[in-house]
């Protein structure tokens, strides 16, 4: 039987929550929730959101494409988007 090393959906979030408070330095990690919204829940403007799009790509290993990248709301969209990435 073949051990399944994909990092599990809570995994990843556990990990995108640290990324994101430190990016956005948010004290309070326990704020950020699956369904916040980057633009009105965590007050992202669009050259922060670049560069924590740089820091995801950096933590998981993977590439979000522009358009991607536009498309992505909240932090449920990184999520879905990084397990369809990594096979999660």
């Amino acid at each position: 039987m073949e051990h399944n090393e994909d990092t599990s959906s809570p995994d990843i979030f556990s990990k995108l929550r640290i990324i994101i408070a430190k990016q956005l330095e948010i004290t309070d990690e326990l704020t950020i929730k699956p369904e916040s919204t980057f633009t009105e829940d965590l007050l992202v403007d669009s050259l922060d959101l670049i560069e924590l799009v740089i820091k995801i790509e950096d933590g998981f290993g993977i590439e979000i494409d522009d358009t991607t990248a536009g498309d992505i709301k909240t932090v449920q969209d990184v999520i879905d988007y990084i397990e369809t990435e990594t096979g999660a």
